[in-house]
């Protein structure tokens, strides 16, 4: 097996004290098929030298996640929880200006943790107190009092409950209403980016205002949702081939030199051995072009049912 690669990381501009974070992280959101479970797999990325860890609320994996960390440090294999870079994500049924601190502090509970890193709001949707469905009915949906919410979140990061915060699923005018009012700006746009929807404006936007970007699905999996754009692109497989790698690290090579963080989901061995296996090498003008060439479509087109018609602001 490779030697265990130092992954880059970035700095998180409006973050408590210049909190670095990580350009790779593994995502933790459940799958079906995965035999093995989510406390097993974290333990296993940090052994091979992950040290960011993206959850959500909604994942119902908080506690896995804490129980990870807590026998890691255990068995020595970091010997500080300030070693690991721990996002949590707020679920909709907390956007709530007065839900937020309570949500953050229940979700440090389960981690076990004193502080996170980071915490995002999930969606830019709220909906009526209660529990977690998904997806989301239409008729539960509330207005959401994005500066509410927003003022509160502020007031997580000024009680040290969390270094830093930030979005997740914001659309560039959704981003320009929240910059319109935010004292502390968002430290992240978590949302999807792939090579079969490479949100360029979006991008361009959040490295105009200092926002880092965290792509979530790099790797458009989602067998359930029909072919996988990138991972059964024919251009893909002639890069990979070509460069003797898989089309995972193309993917994520790809990313990293857009100068993109990305959170991806592997819980095989293997696989997550791989992916961190994209530093040393680079992609060619000629591959550039030839990804410019991928058709584009977004893969996740919302958490509701039926779909909103607002929620990316046609963007």
């Amino acid at each position: 097996m490779a030697a265990t690669p130092t992954v880059p990381e970035v700095v998180l501009p409006s973050s408590t004290g210049q909190r670095k974070m990580p350009v790779m992280g593994l995502g933790t959101a459940p799958e079906a098929t995965s035999k093995v479970t989510t406390k097993d797999a974290v333990l296993e990325a940090i052994k091979q030298g992950y040290r960011h860890f993206d959850a959500a609320a909604a994942y119902g994996v908080e506690k896995s996640v804490g129980e990870a960390i807590a026998e890691a440090l255990k068995l020595g294999l970091i010997s500080s929880r300030d070693e690991l870079f721990v996002t949590s994500k707020l679920w909709v049924t907390d956007n709530h200006p007065e839900l937020i601190v309570p949500a953050l502090q229940k979700s440090l509970r389960t981690l076990q943790l004193e502080n996170l890193d980071l915490i995002l709001i999930h969606w830019p949707i709220t909906t009526k107190p209660g529990e977690v469905k998904y997806p989301i009915e239409v008729s539960e949906i509330v207005e959401f009092d994005m500066k509410g919410v927003w003022t509160s979140l502020e007031e997580c990061q000024k009680l040290g409950l969390t270094k830093a915060i930030g979005a997740s699923n914001f659309s560039i005018k959704k981003l320009e209403k929240l910059l319109s009012f935010a004292t502390i700006p968002p430290a992240v746009n978590q949302v999807e980016v792939n090579l079969g929807w490479q949100q360029e404006k979006l991008r361009a936007f959040c490295k105009e205002k200092g926002i880092v970007v965290t792509a979530f699905s790099p790797l458009r999996k989602g067998a359930s949702r029909g072919a996988n754009l990138v991972m059964d692109n024919d251009i893909l497989k002639e890069l990979a081939d070509a460069h003797g790698k898989t089309i995972a690290q193309i993917c994520l090579r790809w990313l990293y030199e857009q100068g993109l963080t990305f959170v991806v989901k592997s819980y095989d061995k293997e696989r997550m051995n791989q992916n961190l296996q994209i530093f040393d090498w680079s992609l060619t003008e000629d591959d550039y072009k030839k990804i410019s060439e991928i058709h584009q479509e977004r893969l996740i087109k919302g958490p509701t049912k039926p779909l909103l018609d607002d929620l990316w602001d046609e963007e």
